[in-house]
């Protein structure tokens, strides 16, 4: 039986929020992963850094701060590093667990470049908070860069920054050739590093690129079966928050549309992973989406649970 090839999408809460938290939670996260691995799923897994990401700014920032020789890391640095850290984590238990299943597989971490337009009207409204909260003299330092901020009353200032579409995933053919070697594939970490093309060279850009959207991106480039996005909630509901909840166990592309309209999927939240799964779908009109929590994923895939949207 040939493999399901699938793009799966990790949120938050399958990566904790700091190095301690992360080591304890991506062994919960790989048995997941490993659950599908079994049932015949060819895994590509791409994941959020937000947490990791914002931690790595901080730190280089304060090395600047304490060791003045030091260059402050750009953003595209920091995602870099932040999807080098995730991934080794990601890959190692990943590959710990499957093996404790009597499955050998080759589990690999792609560092990933995502190109991006420069006039994305993203560059003119960032709206994107990272690091730590600043001073109002540490903020002007900021501005004094061209770098943007924002004041939360009573914490102080946060440097934010533009959250542009993706364009192209410059390292597609190196996914494609391990995919195809049927390798277990951790590529586009938080979004993909964020580049833009200058002639003949990429330059890193100090932006984030909204993971959700990187994963319909990369299920589409990959042909995938299937896209796979796990968060924190068992189905895409309807009246979410309300005592009118109620799950959606199945819809298409253009019921979804008009959810999406009428206002009932949250920005930042649901509304970028139905973004995605139109997208994908407007490419692969063959596949399908499925959102549900990374708890039940094995029940969702057998459609005991989670939301299935189709073209």
């Amino acid at each position: 039986m040939s493999k399901k090839n699938v793009v799966v999408s990790l949120g938050h809460d399958a990566l904790g929020h700091t190095i301690l938290a992360q080591w304890d939670a991506v062994k919960v996260t790989a048995r997941s992963l490993a659950d599908l691995v079994e049932e015949g799923y060819q895994l590509t897994i791409t994941h959020s850094n937000g947490p990791q990401v914002s931690m790595i700014h901080k730190a280089m920032t304060e090395l600047r701060r304490v060791y003045i020789d030091y260059t402050p890391a750009p953003m595209c640095v920091c995602s870099a590093m932040s999807q080098g850290y995730v991934g080794y984590d990601i890959q190692n238990a990943l590959r710990s667990e499957l093996l404790t299943r009597g499955i050998s597989v080759p589990v690999s971490t792609i560092l990933t470049q995502v190109t991006v337009d420069p006039y994305d009207e993203a560059f003119y409204e960032p709206t994107k908070a990272i690091g730590r909260y600043m001073s109002e003299e540490d903020a002007q330092v900021e501005k004094n860069k061209g770098n943007y901020v924002v004041e939360e009353p009573g914490k102080g200032y946060l440097r934010v920054v533009a959250a542009p579409k993706p364009l192209d995933i410059v390292e597609i053919e190196a996914i494609r050739a391990l995919v195809a070697a049927e390798q277990v594939v951790i590529a586009c970490g938080g979004g993909g590093i964020p580049v833009i093309e200058q002639k003949d060279q990429l330059k890193g850009d100090s932006a984030v690129i909204e993971k959700d959207a990187i994963a319909g991106k990369l299920a589409s480039e990959l042909a995938s079966d299937q896209l796979i996005i796990l968060t924190g909630v068992d189905y895409v509901y309807k009246n979410y928050g309300t005592e009118a909840q109620a799950p959606i166990e199945k819809m298409n592309v253009a019921e979804a549309k008009a959810l999406m309209e009428a206002g009932q999927f949250e920005e930042g939240t649901m509304k970028p992973k139905i973004e995605a799964a139109i997208e994908y779908l407007s490419k692969q009109p063959q596949g399908s989406v499925l959102i549900t929590s990374m708890a039940n994923v094995k029940d969702a895939i057998r459609g005991k649970v989670g939301t299935v949207i189709t073209a």
